[in-house]
């Protein structure tokens, strides 16, 4: 049988997971009755939730005598480190793009790695249904940006075909008739190489991913380079770049052996080149890692990811409701899931500070450490989280330089005026203005990756909820000094208690709450922001004074507006540098990182 291995690249929300399922459906990877929830490859709870790819995921389907091997990869560039692995694994790509969007910033992203590779693409015009729809505009779009990245020959001659995912058919042209999927398998048959291992050698591997099960331990995911891999026998696992003798407890043994099939592992006895396949046994392994037959020990070329943007410090949290609703609250079992995490998330750095409750963790972004925090709090960890901080480097020239994001926008007309005011406010550098169709501006700019620190929710309410925010980093460029990002002060708690109706009521006007009435507060707390510069100390706790007198009026019931509740991905783009966010199972609260007034006072005095 012959063996094809693709990945579906694509920007956010442009249909990928949807058509996998139609490509699992349609070539009998499911019985006929069975029941299959919808985006079946989606399997972490975030990513239904957020209606986002953030782990890759490997599974096959057959379509006639072939065996296609598909990586369904992230959209999004904070998990690029993801896309970039994966790459490694793949001859060819199934680039996905949206009929009337076209080509958007991750787009870019990923098919320039592919392209760097050399690997073959097919594309799929997708979503060809839209109203606004313009496949044939997108198709022009898309040879454009294959030649703005120096693409090859045979890969600007690649197969280009019109989807309509959700129904699950494609076509060669848009006014063919809407069957199935069969023009697309034939496409991948015909088009995609077969994988150019080496049947004959010593066995040889380069791991690109690793997942883990609670019975086999830690398991390594890759494409087999050269020879055949069999259970029971002895390999070596070499870092990149090694060299010099081997030690013994780099030998180990293959204790199982796995494939793909459908959705499920198959587990075999042995697998060739070409096949991607997953080994157990291999206790120590790492991303990057090449295993490889003792006899002949070569490292394979690792995985370059790009360095990270962001970092912020996870410390120990120290407010009066620590260890209240968390498991996990220590020092030592935040460090030691940090640095489970580092296994396979090769895109994030961990780092000690001076003080042993504190860690630096550094990422691709802000979405990229929030869904680890995200993840982490619904194990049950607790813990304090500072402001994000771009990382700075000095350039050639000595001079300090700062992370750059592109940012592509889409916004209805009669809204642009605030959302170039607020970039503009930001430092932000219009590139180009574009309009792409159905009522809708592009405005593309590039700006300092600190000036989009918690301008989402900004960007929203401008926007009505109508526009759409995409970014991904660009350069490092100049350093711009001081940014202004929060125009507003906030309310801080003077007590401990829990809230009451009467003084949220009374406060209102001048205020928006971050919290409800009958919850838990203490001294330091944020519970609203001003609706001016500058902090305000409340009493939110303090009831209305009882007397045995009834007034006419005085007794109606108070009217309380909903509160604003935040995110983590909000609450950490709203904090200001001396502030922290609480992070429970149950709860993400904003506070002072020096409770008392007092303290914050004589704090403010020595800065000064």
């Amino acid at each position: 049988m012959s063996i094809r291995n693709i990945a579906i690249i694509a920007h956010v929300d442009h249909g990928k997971t949807t058509l996998v399922d139609h490509m699992l459906r349609q070539a009998g990877t499911f019985r006929e009755n069975q029941q299959v929830a919808e985006r079946v490859m989606d399997s972490n709870p975030l990513e239904r939730e957020r209606g986002i790819t953030i782990l890759a995921k490997n599974l096959s389907v057959r379509w006639k005598d072939t065996k296609i091997n598909i990586v369904d990869t992230p959209g999004h560039s904070d998990f690029g480190g993801e896309v970039e692995r994966i790459l490694r694994m793949v001859d060819g790509v199934i680039l996905l793009v949206d009929a009337a969007e076209g080509p958007m910033p991750q787009t870019r992203f990923v098919t320039r790695k592919a392209l760097e590779l050399g690997l073959q693409p097919i594309v799929i015009i997708n979503k060809i249904d839209r109203g606004d729809a313009d496949p044939h505009r997108v198709h022009d779009e898309v040879l454009e940006l294959f030649m703005e990245l120096e693409a090859k020959d045979y890969q600007l001659d690649c197969p280009f075909l019109y989807a309509v995912g959700r129904e699950g058919v494609a076509m060669q042209n848009p006014e063919d008739e809407r069957i199935n999927l069969t023009p697309l398998f034939d496409s991948i048959v015909a088009t995609i190489p077969e994988p150019l291992g080496q049947p004959e050698g010593p066995f040889q591997m380069l791991v690109s991913t690793i997942d883990y099960s609670p019975y086999l331990g830690r398991l390594a995911i890759g494409r087999i380079e050269r020879g055949v891999a069999r259970v029971g026998e002895s390999v070596v696992l070499l870092g990149h770049g090694h060299e010099g003798d081997i030690p013994a407890s780099a030998r180990m043994r293959i204790s199982k052996l796995f494939t793909f099939d459908g959705l499920a592992r198959e587990e075999v006895e042995s697998a060739s080149a070409g096949d991607i396949v997953a080994l157990a046994g291999l206790s120590d392994v790492d991303i990057g890692s090449t295993a490889c037959d003792p006899d002949a020990p070569e490292a394979l070329e690792g995985i370059a990811v790009e360095e990270p943007t962001v970092s912020v410090d996870i410390m120990v949290n120290n407010s009066p409701f620590a260890g209240k609703e968390g498991k996990y609250v220590t020092s030592r079992q935040v460090r030691d899931r940090l640095m489970r995490e580092l296994e396979s998330n090769v895109a994030l750095r961990v780092e000690e500070t001076e003080s042993p409750d504190t860690m630096t963790v550094s990422g691709r972004g802000e979405l990229h450490l929030g869904i680890l925090m995200e993840t982490m709090r619904r194990e049950g960890y607790e813990f304090a989280v500072s402001r994000p901080r771009v990382i700075l480097k000095k350039g050639p020239d000595g001079q300090l330089q700062e992370p750059y994001e592109e940012v592509t926008i889409d916004v209805p007309e009669k809204l642009m005026g605030p959302v170039i005011e607020k970039l503009g406010q930001r430092r932000g550098e219009m590139r180009e203005m574009q309009n792409p169709g159905g009522g809708l501006t592009r405005l593309v700019y590039r700006m300092p990756a600190r000036g989009l620190f918690g301008y989402r929710s900004e960007f929203l309410t401008d926007t009505r909820g109508e526009g759409i925010l995409h970014h991904q980093f660009m350069e490092y460029g100049p350093y711009v000094g001081t940014l202004s990002t929060r125009s507003r002060g906030v309310l801080v708690s003077m007590l401990t208690g829990e809230s009451v109706a009467f003084s949220l009521g009374n406060l209102q006007e001048r205020s928006t709450f971050f919290i409800d009435a009958g919850v838990p507060v203490y001294e330091g707390m944020v519970v609203g922001e001003n609706s001016r510069q500058g902090d305000m100390e409340v009493n939110v706790i303090k009831g209305k004074k009882l007397t045995n007198m009834r007034a006419s009026g005085s007794d109606d019931n108070i009217l309380l507006e909903p509160p604003r509740l935040m995110t983590l991905e909000d609450a950490m783009g709203y904090i200001a540098d001396d502030e922290l966010i609480e992070v429970t199972p149950k709860s993400i609260r904003l506070r002072k990182r020096l409770l008392n007034a007092s303290d914050r006072k004589k704090a403010s005095r020595a800065s000064a």
